[in-house]
């Protein structure tokens, strides 16, 4: 990369033309880490939770495998990779990487929008009498920005989400 020392003939094309040889280097650099789309570099990840509406543990068998099986779907639709997920009795847990034309809010709107109305939809029978008036999840979910450092934290709590961190004998020893 031929770089020249920034002057009074500092032009926008020379600055975008680096901007672009900059990009170009570093995504060859550092291509896992970040995504690209045409005119974008970026490295968005979120950590999103949700429960189902009365946190009725119904997500259990062939209903678990649907749901899971359904937020691939949609996660696949809109470009988002899902880098860890967890689909428990009464909640989901998703690490996700997602483009910038996608707000949180949106992705979430689309990932409990369509498989909760799927579930509802394929599983009455099994759900009637526990849901009534078209809604699945709980109202609401949980987000947190995810960077390098929390990455490796977040992938050991997914793994290990079930184990109650009271009953760590390392850290409640007996003398």
């Amino acid at each position: 990369m031929n770089l020249r020392p920034l002057g009074r003939d500092f032009s926008c094309y020379t600055f975008c033309f680096f901007i672009k040889s900059f990009s170009r280097n570093l995504t060859k650099v550092t291509m896992i880490k970040n995504r690209k789309g045409s005119h974008t570099i970026y490295n968005l990840k979120v950590h999103l939770i949700w429960i189902t509406k009365y946190r009725k543990r119904v997500l259990k068998g062939e209903i678990q495998k649907r749901c899971r099986e359904l937020i691939r779907q949609t996660a696949d639709a809109n470009d988002i990779r899902i880098l860890k997920g967890a689909v428990g009795a009464e909640h989901v847990h998703l690490h996700l990487s997602y483009p910038p034309k996608l707000s949180v809010s949106d992705m979430v709107r689309k990932l409990k929008g369509r498989s909760g109305r799927k579930l509802l939809l394929e599983y009455k029978d099994i759900l009637k009498g526990t849901y009534w008036g078209g809604h699945f999840w709980g109202i609401g979910y949980g987000a947190w920005s995810t960077g390098n450092v929390t990455d490796e934290i977040l992938k050991d709590y997914l793994e290990n989400h079930n184990q109650h961190p009271n009953h760590n004998d390392d850290d409640f020893i007996l003398s």
